[in-house]
This record gives C-alpha cells, sequence and structure tokens, in this order.
C-alpha cells in the first residue's frame, strides 16, 4: 500500500495469481479488502481454498471412489454427481470423471441405443395396448417381462423377468434350463401379491409368451395381453432397457462356477437394483423409495 492506495492491477491478474496475493499478504491486509480490491469474491476465496486442501481433495476423491464401488461400478459421472448432492458435495460432472479417470474407475454402464428395424415377414397378429407410452399407469397396473440367458457350467440357463411399469421395479423372476412357458409362469408365482391387481401383461411375441398356458393364466386373472410389433424393440422398451442393464451389470463381468451361485448373486443384485440403485426415469430415486413415495 503506498499513500493509502492499492497496487494490485487487478485486471490483468487471473484467479490463481489473485488468491496467491491474498494469500501472501493475508498477514499485513485484512482479506476482505484484498478481494475487494482483486475484484475477487471471499466465497470463491474461501472454496478454492477448501478444494485446493490436500486432505480435502483427497476426501472427495474417496466420496467418488465410495459411491462407485457401492454401485458395483455401474454409476457414471451423472448419478455420482446426485448422489455426491445427497451429501453436500458440490461437484461438476468434469470434475468427477476427472476423479474416475485419475483412480480407473471405468462403469459397467454403457448407452443403451435402439437400432429399429423393419420387417415384412409378420406371421403373428398383435394388439398393442400401450403403443409406447410407459409412465402414465398405476401400480401393479402394467408389467412387462422379457427373457435373457447366461452360459453356466457348459448349459445354457435362461432367466425370466417381470417389471412393473409405475416404478421399473423387478418383482417376480425365475431361472431354468428351458426357455418356456413353464419359465414365465414361475415368475409369476414369485409376486408378492395377487395377480388380479395386474391389468395388461407386456411382452414380445416370443412363443413363451404366446401359449395356452399363459392365455389361461391371463384369462384366470382378468388380464389383458398386449404385444410388440416384431422387429421394434421400442414397443417393449423398458423390458429391453432392464434386459441390456442386467446383462451389463450383472452377468458381463461375472463368472459363475454353477446355477447354485448365480441364483445367490441374482437375489442379491435384484434386491440391490429394487432397494439401492437410483434411476433417472424414477428423479433418481429407487423403485423402492418411489413405490413408498407416490403409490399411495
Amino acid at each position: 500500500m503506498r499513500n493509502g492506495k492499492w497496487h494490485f492491477k487487478a485486471s490483468n491478474t487471473d484467479n490463481r495469481q489473485k488468491i496467491a496475493i491474498i494469500k501472501n499478504n493475508k498477514e499485513k491486509y485484512p482479506i476482505i479488502n484484498l478481494c475487494k480490491t482483486l475484484k475477487f469474491a471471499r466465497s470463491t476465496y474461501y472454496y478454492q481454498l477448501k478444494a485446493n486442501n490436500p486432505k480435502n481433495t483427497q476426501n472427495i476423491d474417496n466420496a467418488v471412489i465410495s459411491i462407485f464401488l457401492k454401485s458395483r461400478k455401474n454409476y457414471g459421472t451423472r448419478k455420482i454427481k446426485v448422489i455426491l448432492a445427497q451429501q453436500n458435495i458440490m461437484l461438476s460432472r468434469v470434475k468427477i470423471r476427472n476423479i474416475m479417470k485419475k483412480y480407473n474407475l471405468i462403469s459397467n454402464y454403457t448407452k443403451i441405443k435402439y437400432k429399429h428395424s423393419n420387417t415384412t415377414d409378420v406371421t403373428y397378429k398383435y394388439n398393442n395396448l400401450l403403443n409406447q407410452d410407459f409412465d402414465s399407469y398405476k401400480l401393479h397396473e402394467v408389467v412387462v417381462s422379457d427373457l435373457t440367458y447366461v452360459f453356466i457350467s457348459n448349459k445354457w440357463y435362461y432367466f425370466c423377468f417381470l417389471v412393473d411399469l409405475f416404478n421399473r421395479e423387478i418383482i417376480g423372476y425365475d431361472v431354468s434350463l428351458h426357455k418356456n412357458a413353464k419359465l414365465v409362469e414361475s415368475s409369476f408365482n414369485k409376486l408378492q401379491f395377487s395377480l388380479s391387481n395386474i391389468k395388461i401383461f407386456h411382452t414380445d411375441q416370443g412363443s413363451e409368451f404366446n401359449n395356452n398356458l399363459i392365455y389361461n393364466l391371463l384369462v384366470k386373472n382378468g388380464i389383458q395381453k398386449s404385444y410388440s410389433k416384431p422387429g421394434c424393440p421400442y414397443d417393449n422398451a423398458v423390458a429391453e432397457s432392464t434386459y441390456k442393464i442386467f446383462k451389463t451389470e450383472f452377468i458381463k463381468n461375472n463368472k459363475f462356477k454353477n446355477v447354485e451361485q448365480f441364483k445367490l448373486e441374482l437375489f442379491g443384485y435384484i434386491n440391490w437394483y429394487n432397494n439401492i440403485r437410483i434411476h433417472s426415469k424414477l428423479n433418481y430415486l429407487t423403485p423402492v423409495q418411489y413405490r413408498n413415495y407416490y403409490s399411495t
């Protein structure tokens, strides 16, 4: 200071230099005056000071790592940012991406893309009651389904899941050596509520869904059947999406010694999927949280 005036050229000084100037002169002059002269917000100074603290930086890194690992290596920057904000840690997706790159945290999740394929060889009549509307239904009103497969001990096993459109919750599932109607029926038998609550059951036109056993099951409980148009995955997008997520998050990086191990780990995954895994379509709530908040 000379003759009561500061001699810092604030306009030619970047933020890093301003922080350095304040730190070097804070013992001589009040920080409030230094910030005012440099046209630098005090809140920004304290935030940068805190952010550049090695201990605090490591704590933030650890928080990102912890969230990523608890997500079973499935969350990307968007969901990690949401969980951090719930912990009062405000971090940009760019910063989160840099931290993930720093620790080689590679998500299992890959963005789902659908390629529409047209076909003129339609052998089944269909009645699509949903018409690609997946967001206007009450709890248990509409259930969608699909099948996927996994290779275990030199054998192919098939997995059927039932998804409630209301909250994307996996409400029933089963595993079998056979891809048939019995597998679908046994998945329905695992439901924890009356089948009569369901109004519509939507699937593709696979033979495991289109047969007398499933027809009689639906008629008995007053459930209407809805089919996707062949070659159009958009018609059953929620089931297709769940199928892709299941393959990516659970099957892709796991090896199962036998079907007993598979079933045990499958139980744990579905419990995590329904109760822990946040969903962007559910305002970043879990299916169970969404059901508890909005089903009444």
